[in-house]
């Protein structure tokens, strides 16, 4: 953690995994368990608390030994996600992972925590496939909120275009490839090659 700021954890899961044939991605086994859990596994050991994104029907199925957070912003996507956890807890700052990472390690995790820019909104990598910052691999500040708040309440639902507009860290990823997102059947086949 960086100069005692705390820094909490979310596993963003409530997408409805719509590209996946409907298959929810947060329940995808990679690493010998749930994606969602081995998420959270992961930033267990970087974050003071840990909680999984997702939506109220959701919080039900989700193993009573991690914590939900269900969205409060319905329809809002990712965004809404990270406006529910900066309302959780607003004077903390965020480390937000997609559950959708298979290949996304520890090393990279703590990469990112390292170079933590406490004055920027947020700290991030920037992506391998367009060179655009990734929003879904992400340690959001409080100062986010407001920025957040604001673009949803004009009708904007990605985060990508928060990190492109505002005074943020961005870093080149130690590992390209461990920022993969599995979107579709055809991903999952080429992690599972990169995997193996």
């Amino acid at each position: 953690m960086i100069s005692g700021d705390k820094l909490n954890g979310l596993v963003l899961a409530g997408g409805k995994s719509s590209r996946m044939g409907g298959n929810d991605k947060g329940m995808a086994i990679w690493h010998g368990k749930p994606q969602r859990y081995h998420m959270a596994d992961l930033l267990a050991s970087l974050c003071t608390e840990v909680f999984i994104s997702c939506r109220p029907d959701q919080v039900a199925g989700i193993d009573p030994n991690y914590t939900a957070l269900p969205d409060t912003y319905p329809d809002a996507g990712p965004t809404g996600g990270i406006l529910t956890a900066l309302e959780k807890a607003s004077t903390a700052g965020w480390l937000v992972v997609a559950c959708d990472l298979p290949l996304l390690d520890a090393a990279t995790l703590q990469f990112l925590v390292s170079h933590r820019n406490v004055h920027a909104i947020a700290t991030t990598f920037e992506s391998p496939h367009d060179h655009l910052p990734e929003p879904l691999i992400t340690i959001w500040e409080p100062a986010s909120y407001p920025v957040l708040l604001a673009k949803l309440q004009e009708g904007f639902k990605c985060p990508r275009k928060i990190l492109i507009n505002n005074p943020v860290s961005i870093l080149a990823p130690p590992n390209p490839q461990s920022l993969m997102n599995v979107n579709t059947p055809a991903d999952a086949a080429i992690a599972q090659t990169i995997k193996q």
